[in-house]
């Protein structure tokens, strides 16, 4: 069976273009009892009466990380208790408000770039961890800091156009589009069958970071524009690349499912998942909830904007696992984290349970581990553009998930669409 371990080598290199131009591990020493004879026993390390909080934003691995959170409390006494809060909640406004109110959690995620810096005074340096060696390099860039590597990353995902190989067989489609031309042909094919092209989702993130990073990444050079939009110099409505890219982002709302502006995430997924749609716009992430309806046979289009054939996926890691470095038990979290990608048992659930592509090379899956998605991310990887999102403050991204719905929902036009995205973007940068 494939190794989706010896396709990493091509996700290093994708991943290191978007980011642009002696270790304590936490645990502790087991005793040596002297017994009557004078002789020393070896004994298992003492299990401890200790709680450290997970604050964590991903919601397709809830149910297993609380299982994993229980193993783990079974071999080591240490109680793991996971708060999830993701989909469509505002996954940091509610970190703040935790932090704010006092109940700080000893993990919680952050994504990398501009969106960490709100956490350095908390992010602990895991660079001495056991662990830290085996990272990839380009999926740690965003989080280190100074030579400091303030996070692990979760794990590496891409994104692009999943779609039912079965449905597009139904439709007489035999070509994969590689163009937008081409992309609205099978949208055509599709309808003419009638079968519903797309199943799209109201959810800010989704419509926001998600898909207007396309077109972040399509540029001649990703990093100068972002800075260039956050000085003014750059503007979305005059920008070539975000004219073409507004283009396939109706070719999805117009020919996507009635009830879209209703139309949260789980939804949306199981919407796809139960066949209903062909084409759904999300990433290798949705797996697990898929396999919960049915098995699907998938297939991954990338994402064409235009028709130069130069159409590709997404792909970077999903997030980071922060230690906070005001907990007093930072040292228990950072065990926590080590036995969760050195252990056979974490690492079972990393790969088997949460379907992750692993973020370390310690960490061997097979295509049967992390499902078809998992695969078709890896296959493609060689050719994949960066994720530039987090590039921008926090509530950027927000800004602009409420503007796409207004767009989607036909409040206004491609041209208040753009400029509502400059207009985000400063009143974030000018606070």
């Amino acid at each position: 069976m494939k190794k989706l371990s010896i396709l990493l080598a091509s996700i290093l290199l994708i991943i290191a273009a978007g980011c642009g131009n002696g270790g304590n591990n936490g645990g502790k020493e087991s005793t040596s009892p002297t017994t009557e004879a004078g002789q020393k026993e070896e004994t298992a390390p003492p299990k401890k009466d200790v709680t450290i909080k997970v604050f964590q934003f991903k919601v397709e691995i809830a149910d297993a990380l609380n299982r994993m959170a229980e193993a783990y409390e079974k071999e080591t006494g240490v109680k793991v208790q996971v708060e999830t809060h993701g989909g469509g909640e505002d996954y940091n406004a509610l970190l703040r408000a935790e932090i704010a109110a006092g109940s700080e959690p000893e993990i919680f995620n952050a994504e990398g770039f501009a969106a960490l810096e709100a956490y350095y005074d908390r992010a602990t340096d895991l660079s001495g961890e056991p662990w830290a060696k085996d990272v990839i390099e380009s999926a740690a860039a965003p989080a280190k800091v100074d030579g400091k590597l303030l996070g692990m990353p979760m794990n590496i995902e891409g994104y692009g156009i999943f779609y039912n190989k079965e449905l597009f067989a139904k439709a007489g489609i035999t070509e994969l589009p590689k163009t937008l031309t081409e992309l609205e042909a099978v949208v055509a094919k599709l309808e003419a069958a009638g079968i519903t092209p797309f199943v799209t989702t109201n959810e800010w993130w989704s419509i926001g970071h998600h898909t207007i990073n396309v077109a972040l990444a399509e540029q001649p050079d990703p990093v100068a524009f972002v800075e260039g939009t956050k000085t003014g110099t750059e503007l979305f409505k005059n920008n070539e690349i975000f004219q073409k890219w507004t283009k396939y982002v109706d070719l999805v709302f117009n020919h996507s499912q009635k009830d879209k502006l209703t139309t949260d995430y789980a939804t949306q997924v199981a919407t796809f998942a139960s066949g209903k749609a062909a084409m759904i716009q999300q990433g290798n992430w949705i797996q697990g909830d898929i396999d919960k309806v049915g098995k699907l046979d998938i297939g991954l289009l990338p994402i064409p904007i235009d028709d130069s054939g130069k159409a590709r996926i997404y792909t970077g890691p999903a997030n980071f696992w922060i230690v906070n470095s005001k907990s007093k038990n930072a040292e228990e979290a950072k065990a926590f984290l080590n036995w969760m990608v050195t252990s056979d048992t974490g690492k079972s659930y990393i790969t088997k349970e949460f379907k992750f592509i692993p973020a370390l090379t310690s960490i061997t899956a097979t295509t049967e581990d992390v499902g078809q998605m998992g695969a078709a991310v890896s296959e493609q990887a060689a050719s994949a553009g960066g994720w530039h999102w987090g590039r921008y403050p926090d509530g950027v991204t927000q800004g602009w998930g409420a503007a796409m719905q207004e767009y989607q929902g036909g409040q206004i036009n491609k041209d208040q669409l753009l400029d509502k995205f400059n207009k985000t973007i400063s009143d974030i940068v000018q606070k």
